[in-house]
């Protein structure tokens, strides 16, 4: 089955769908008179996930650009910071600021999100209480 992202004006993504594979973005869109671009559902970060070839770099969601000139589809940009990585279509975290591997529990849940003002990982228990990524030691620090 094929998939179609549906553009406006600006080229952003305002609809993915399936299709039939024998239907064509050319063709749809002479249909519909609204742009449409073919995407591949398993396709992310420029890696297709069952071995196939990647194509446009991103399975694209709501709110995504098509890039006429990289022929792809690129992740809306989050934070200022964050560059475009070019191989991937997608934000990445400053240079040295990957997203640390290592988990923690604080109590029974954690979620892990930048924080545009520390520019840095800060790590949240369910309460809401901060631990924040200590690249001296590649440790969580409770703050």
């Amino acid at each position: 089955m094929a998939h179609f992202a549906e553009l406006d004006e600006n080229n952003l993504v305002v609809q993915v769908r399936p299709g039939p594979d024998s239907d064509t973005e050319e063709a749809i869109t002479a249909r519909t008179g609204i742009v449409h671009k073919q995407c591949s559902y398993n396709t992310y970060r420029n890696v297709h996930a069952l071995g196939g070839t990647p194509f446009r770099k991103n399975y694209p969601g709501i709110g995504w650009i098509y890039d006429e000139t990289r022929d792809a589809f690129i992740q809306p940009k989050f934070f200022d910071s964050w560059v475009l990585n070019e191989d991937t279509g997608v934000y990445d975290p400053p240079a040295g600021k990957e997203r640390p591997d290592e988990e923690i529990v604080i109590g029974s849940q954690t979620e892990i999100k930048w924080s545009e003002d520390l520019q840095e990982w800060i790590c949240l228990d369910k309460f809401g209480n901060p631990a924040t990524w200590d690249r001296s030691i590649n440790k969580w620090k409770l703050d």
